[in-house]
This record gives structure tokens, C-alpha cells and sequence, in this order.
């Protein structure tokens, strides 16, 4: 799968997500290696991260 890292990355210091993609430090670290079922999982819950982050003003 992809990684949908924009090169913008800027983590929130409270939720610990990037606000360019919605990944933790560690989802990115991890993305090459992860399995296909982990990447579905954590892509599924970027846009609702990335909302909340918009919505905070952040």
C-alpha cells in the first residue's frame, strides 16, 4: 500500500499526528514493514484524524 505522506510533516504535540498525513511517529516509521491488514486499519482512520485536527484548528 502506498504511504499517504504528503512531505508536510508536522505532528501535533497533543494527539502525537501529523498534520500533513494523520500518522503517529511510529505508523510512519513502520510503514514499509507493516502488514496489509495494520495499513488498512490505520489508512481507514486518517481522514477522521485529519478532521479532528482541522476541527481543533491545528
Amino acid at each position: 500500500m502506498r504511504s499517504p505522506c504528503i512531505e508536510n510533516c508536522v505532528f501535533d504535540d497533543r494527539t502525537g499526528w501529523c498534520r500533513g498525513c494523520g500518522r503517529t511517529k511510529p505508523e510512519c516509521r513502520a510503514w514499509k514493514k507493516a502488514q496489509p491488514q495494520e495499513l488498512r486499519k490505520v489508512s481507514a482512520d486518517l481522514p477522521r484524524r485529519l478532521k479532528k485536527l482541522a476541527a481543533n484548528g491545528r
